[in-house]
């Protein structure tokens, strides 16, 4: 009941969403609100950024080991440089540049989506954004710091798929961790979105205003889940057409019509009556 007063409350007495309406958190003070929407804002940029990078690869083919050494030291540079004002528009070119990177390392993977099954990309994208936002309103709208607990339990989720996989590369069993990875992955990072949104508030209580390094964190979380959705779908579809492939691959033509492949007649359809 907490969570839908907060949200009906936020929409105004007429119940008509405006984005003042949805950008107004009435249980969150004024300068979190205002740090909120800066944060959102860079993480909207952020993923247009990426998108370019995924879009210059798909061009240009520019993924490989320099992209990643070149987003990991965007990332080390933001975790380095220090949050004055003065140094706000270096720090942007550092977002930018490891959000670039990011989208080009990405990139084989929607290559590979669009010969496969060019909806799974949209698809991948309406999910994350649907889990995204779910989970953002709830981080949001209900009591402060009741999803702070989950820090721990998720970052031994992340340690024990690391360990799963280091093992497996020495006992075997790289399908089974792999799928593990896959699908728990996807609940852990979107569990992260909810927590690092009600982290991202309590700092901002505490005077943390680092709208640079928030958005980081949620765009890290965002491009987690894309990736694992859109691997899933992917997954889905390829068995789907692997089942289509073996079921035409049952019959055989013959001058005489279709027969199934193997002897048993199925459909027999003689071609002078054709």
């Amino acid at each position: 009941m907490d969570f839908i007063s907060r949200l009906s409350g936020s929409f105004g007495g007429a119940g008509v969403a405006t984005p003042q309406s949805v950008f107004k958190f009435t249980s969150l003070d004024v300068g979190v609100q205002k740090h909120l929407q800066k944060t959102y804002a860079t993480l909207a940029v952020s993923m247009l950024v990426l998108a370019l990078g995924v879009y210059a690869h798909l061009a240009m083919g520019i993924s490989g080991f320099i992209t990643q050494i070149a987003s990991f030291g965007c990332l080390i540079g933001l975790g380095l440089s220090p949050t004055t004002p003065y140094n706000l528009y270096n720090r942007y070119g550092l977002l930018a540049g490891f959000s670039f990177c990011q989208g080009a390392s990405i990139g084989p993977l929607i290559d590979m989506a669009i010969q496969v099954d060019p909806s799974a990309i949209i698809t991948a994208a309406l999910a994350t954004a649907t889990i995204f936002i779910c989970f953002t309103l709830a981080a949001i709208l209900t009591k402060r710091r009741s999803y702070l607990y989950l820090g721990g339990f998720l970052s031994s989720a992340i340690s024990c798929m690391f360990m799963m996989r280091i093992g497996s590369y020495f006992f075997g069993g790289r399908e089974t961790v792999f799928n593990f990875e896959l699908y728990g992955g996807l609940l852990v990072f979107s569990a992260y979105i909810l927590f690092d949104t009600q982290l991202i508030v309590e700092k901002a209580y505490a005077g943390q205003m680092d709208h640079v390094k928030h958005a980081l964190d949620l765009l890290v979380d965002l491009i987690a889940v894309f990736v694992r959705v859109l691997i899933i779908l992917l997954k889905n579809s390829e068995k789907k057409k692997e089942k289509e492939d073996r079921k035409s691959a049952s019959f055989v033509t013959t001058p005489f019509g279709l027969r199934p492949y193997g002897g048993r007649l199925i459909r027999y359809t003689n071609s002078k009556e054709s």
